[in-house]
């Protein structure tokens, strides 16, 4: 038996021993749509492992690992600093250094991105564990948003580090950080479960889901701070959930004169709470078709 036959064998066994196994299955009306929810915690050690498989073959199966976390943002930082500083003569915000600028508002954009990303085909790379055994589908997606949280960590590691370098430390205001990158999870899943299942439906999404991403760099505050936008532009400019998120990451790690726009914020929330019950929808009705169109 081959080493990579091998292999494949213990993550199938795995996978299948992370299925719980109960001494009774009863049937009745549904009993399946009550109990999904429930389900989700019951499954909890199927979504480790897939996980962990995730991060794993992210980490593994790659020639610089981690170091791609590193160098992407870096590379990003770079270009997105000519081209709105050095090209477009936009301004910063305040005393901030146009390229750390940059580099705070990279980190929710590029969560959502990888989120948007990974999730989108998480389903049809799966298609083989859907087609055998039953579990929330829901559990999926939301395993492959954990390895955008492992980038996330290593670049937001990389810009506290950048940040001591220049001498531009947070305030007090960063207690409040962990509770933004909750609201970008979230804020991520909404459109993510939405293009899951239709990407199960309809295969050209996976073709859409990069020109997204691209686009959403350029209309989302990433490279500039959103104050550069007229006045009687930005609260309809905060109808992007990720412009809310991403002035809430700056005003937690940058200080000093940044300000949150506290109308912009709530209707940047407003409107990805809203992707995410359409998202948490859409992908309950299809789930049940999921395995036959897999």
């Amino acid at each position: 038996m081959s080493l990579t036959t091998l292999r494949t064998g213990e993550m199938n066994t795995s996978l299948a021993d992370a299925v719980p196994k109960g001494p009774t299955l009863v049937l009745e009306p549904g009993g399946a749509e009550r109990n999904y929810w429930r389900d989700l915690w019951y499954y909890r050690e199927l979504f480790v492992i897939l996980a962990w498989r995730d991060i794993a073959v992210r980490y593994k199966q790659t020639m610089i690992g981690v170091a791609w976390a590193v160098v992407r943002p870096l590379l990003t930082m770079i270009v997105l600093t000519v081209v709105f500083s050095r090209i477009a003569k936009l301004p910063s915000d305040g005393p901030t250094p146009y390229p750390l600028l940059v580099l705070v508002g990279m980190l929710p954009w590029f969560l959502f991105a990888t989120i948007l990303g990974d999730a989108s085909n998480s389903l049809v790379s799966n298609a083989n564990l859907i087609g055998k055994v039953y579990f929330p589908r829901l559990i999926v997606p939301i395993a492959s948003a954990i390895v955008a949280l492992v980038d996330f960590a290593v670049s937001f590691v990389l810009s506290l580090i950048i940040m001591l370098w220049v001498g531009f430390l947070p305030d007090l205001r960063i207690v409040f950080l962990p509770g933004f990158i909750v609201l970008a999870v979230l804020a991520s899943l909404g459109p993510a479960l939405l293009i899951t299942a239709l990407n199960v439906r309809y295969r050209d999404f996976r073709y859409i889901v990069p020109f997204i991403i691209q686009f959403g760099v350029y209309i989302s505050p990433v490279g500039f701070s959103s104050t550069v936008v007229p006045t009687q532009w930005r609260l309809l400019y905060n109808l992007n959930p990720v412009v809310g998120i991403i002035d809430g990451f700056r005003w937690c790690l940058l200080g000093g004169s940044t300000q949150l726009y506290l109308p912009g914020f709530v209707l940047s929330l407003g409107v990805a709470v809203a992707f995410l019950m359409v998202g948490v929808r859409y992908f309950r009705r299809t789930e049940r078709t999921l395995a036959d169109l897999l």
